[in-house]
């Protein structure tokens, strides 16, 4: 059935000229080859595109130019996004091109890449844009025909008229079409007639990665820019004193200057900068906030055993529950600080001028960085252009817009266009982190091994709210206490990929397994019977789908053959976060003694999924990511700074040690949910408890390398 809806008056406001009069990347694509690459001015663009709406244009030569307004880092939304417009337009995907829009809040909503939300705001809106389009295609075609608008038909770009034979091409009526008032009420599409949606497409800026194409941040270039790197503090120092002589004597070098704790070196080109940098001689003072890894130890422990928190649930009567509890389960799990480590160090380009701002970048949160840029001049926002280059990793790094204002006010300083490019070594050394937590668990079980009560603690540094008091299993026990303490660091802290449930999942299931284990219970008949009283007998308000989950949980167990291969050891693991649910089984395997990761299993519930080739390919590096980063990294404080600053010492996962994945998805029909995300948290947890069944040894801290337990169970990660 098809589904009327009401089209939003700020959704359909006719393309503008763009701020900059610079580049529009375009693509001729295909569902099945490469695309091909042409570069478009923005006045070859304008002058032949008509504007339909803030999403798309169409040009009298039938060429759809379809604007994709959210940056780009690798969650493949320049590629899902355009095919929602087209699906409703019934457009021929290879005479689509996309272009990347820039900041305009005037014509998109939430221009934001953070948070897996773009796809559930994104959905009707996209789908509004390409079916108002079409509708006003096909009445400009049934006044060109003089034939009644509901006898012809769509497809492919081409209105027909059943009864005479005739068609038009959507070029053909592009000029009568734009000048037509949009409806207020538009039909949508049944879901069993999309074509494109559903289908694999290659992700459309494809040739020009591998082409080497200039795509990202650090390939922008502007004739006579400067650039420049920057010289931060430890975290709790401030600057005392700065000689520069011998750095300014490097040859490329235009100047040396400080600002805000920062002393940040201005030249021609990059290498020189590298050079100078390491020639200046810079004195710190501590600020009295100065801290190592060592003290959040203690900070952890008093945070857990202090006697103030913020109560964030409370259901039931917890204290008798675990008076009269048979058996009381503790735990405590602790994650550390993390980088983001984006493959493509922070960067960015500002030029300001008298009257206004050019920004260019790979940033997250352009809205923000224009913004920040107009606070910090004084100057209105609409005095500033945000052009967006594709993102090379953010993973919450580029929420922040720290990086962006650093390039305005060098650029205010030197009187000229600036372009601030961060090393890796700056990006490990002077970013925000993944917040470090620890966590202590506590279940009471009742003699049938029924779980009475619950309680969670989460002590956070920098991290917020710990916790997600109303995820799984809250509704499901009938006495719990969800309890979030902070410390205030001066080591900044960031959203990092799935905040907060990136390591929370991990904890909660590891845990929920040691539960289930002293219940002797099988893992997942335990979460099972947990949901059955959710759905039952509701404790408090469930946020969550219990039936979604449940599916998710079944899925994983049939897929995986949970408990039927009597030579494989398995854990399990189930979340919901960003409205999706993941279940995983991990498969471990002992090989002459030693347990082998052979192999993962995940089944996801994120709705329709719009491209299967982008959804497996978020599934499998959600997973990559969640294992690594369990398995390996770690970041460790001294006198503010970290001890870790590049590969060398942070350790990632390597190919060689990806095991098998296998991907599943449930297909029930609703809108799209969150996906960038939602498929890392249920990693760690199952990966460490299939290693609990097979050793008998509970990891329940990350990184596992560094804990005791793992080096006395030699595990193998290369697949075999």
């Amino acid at each position: 059935m098809a589904n009327l809806t009401k089209t939003n008056r700020r959704d359909f406001l006719k393309i503008a000229a763009m701020a900059g009069g610079g580049l529009f990347i375009g693509f001729n694509l295909s569902s099945c080859d490469s695309p091909k690459m042409k570069v478009l001015s923005t006045a070859e663009i304008l002058s032949k595109a008509l504007g339909f709406n803030s999403y798309l244009s169409i040009s009298p030569e039938g060429h759809i130019v379809i604007y994709s307004p959210n940056p780009e880092l690798g969650q493949n939304i320049k590629t899902s996004f355009p095919m929602i417009v087209a699906e409703e337009l019934d457009a021929d995907w290879k005479d689509v091109r996309v272009v990347q829009a820039f900041l305009d809040t005037e014509n998109y909503d939430r221009q934001v890449t953070g948070g897996s939300g773009a796809m559930p705001h994104s959905w009707e809106r996209l789908r509004k844009a390409g079916a108002t389009a079409r509708h006003m295609l096909v009445a400009a075609a049934a006044a060109k025909l003089e034939v009644p608008a509901n006898s012809l038909t769509t497809e492919k770009g081409v209105i027909f008229h059943k009864d005479s034979g005739k068609k038009l091409t959507y070029g053909e009526v592009a000029t009568e079409a734009s000048l037509l008032t949009a409806p207020e009420e538009i039909t949508l599409k049944d879901i069993k007639d999309f074509k494109i949606i559903g289908t694999p497409v290659k992700n459309v800026d494809n040739q020009a990665m591998f082409t080497g194409k200039p795509l990202f941040g650090l390939d922008f270039y502007r004739e006579g820019m400067l650039h420049a790197m920057i010289q931060r503090p430890p975290f709790g120092m401030k600057l005392k004193s700065v000689n520069d002589v011998a750095a300014k004597g490097v040859k490329g070098i235009v100047d040396v200057v400080t600002f805000k704790n920062n002393v940040a070196v201005v030249g021609n080109s990059t290498w020189p900068l590298i050079q100078a940098r390491k020639l200046l001689k810079i004195e710190y003072e501590a600020d009295g906030s100065v801290e190592s890894s060592s003290d959040h130890d203690r900070i952890f422990q008093e945070l857990l055993d202090g006697k103030e928190a913020q109560v964030m649930r409370k259901d039931g009567n917890v204290d008798l529950a675990f008076k009269n509890a048979a058996q009381v389960i503790k735990s405590e799990y602790q994650c550390p600080f993390l980088s983001h480590t984006p493959m493509e160090p922070m960067n960015f380009f500002a030029d300001v001028r008298a009257d206004k701002v050019e920004l260019v970048g790979p940033t997250q949160t352009p809205d923000r960085a224009r913004s920040e840029t107009a606070e910090l001049l004084g100057i209105p926002p609409e005095n500033i252009s945000v052009e967006l280059t594709r993102l090379g990793g953010g993973f919450g790094r580029r929420l922040r817009a720290d990086f962006v204002v650093e390039a305005v006010e060098l650029s205010k300083m030197m009187k000229a266009p600036v372009k601030v490019t961060w090393s890796r070594e700056d990006d490990m050394t002077g970013g925000a982190y993944r917040p470090a937590v620890r966590y202590r668990f506590e279940a009471a079980l009742d003699e049938q091994g029924n779980m009475i009560g619950y309680k969670l603690r989460g002590a956070g540094i920098n991290a917020g709210n710990s916790t997600r008091q109303d995820n799984f299993p809250s509704g499901s026990v009938d006495n719990l206490l969800i309890e979030s303490v902070e410390h205030k660091s001066p080591i900044t802290t960031n959203p990092w990929r799935a905040p907060i449930t990136n390591f929370l999942a991990y904890a909660e299931q590891a845990f929920l397994d040691e539960v289930a284990f002293a219940a002797k219970k099988d893992p997942v008949k335990f979460r099972l019977e947990l949901l059955e009283r959710a759905k039952k007998s509701p404790v408090g308000e469930i946020k969550y789908d219990v039936d979604r989950m449940i599916g998710v949980i079944e899925l994983a167990a049939e897929k995986s053959q949970w408990g039927k291969n009597g030579n494989l050891h398995q854990g399990f693991s189930v979340y919901y976060s960003h409205r999706s649910y993941v279940a995983q089984v991990a498969d471990v395997e002992i090989n002459k003694g030693n347990p082998v990761l052979k192999k993962i299993y995940a089944v996801t519930d994120c709705g329709i999924v719009v491209n299967p080739t982008g959804a497996d390919q978020q599934v499998r590096g959600g997973i990559v990511d969640g294992m690594g980063h369990a398995m390996f990294s770690n970041l460790t404080f001294e006198n503010g700074v970290p001890k870790q600053k590049n590969f060398d010492s942070y350790r990632l996962i390597r190919m060689k040690e990806v095991p098998e994945i296998e991907v599943h998805f449930v297909q029930n029909g609703i809108d799209p949910t969150g996906l960038g995300e939602p498929a890392l948290p249920p990693t760690g947890g199952a990966i460490a408890n299939a290693i609990f069944k097979a050793t008998g040894k509970r990891l329940r801290s990350q990184p596992f390398v560094e804990q005791q337990e793992f080096s006395e169970i030699n595990l193998e990660l290369r697949m075999t």
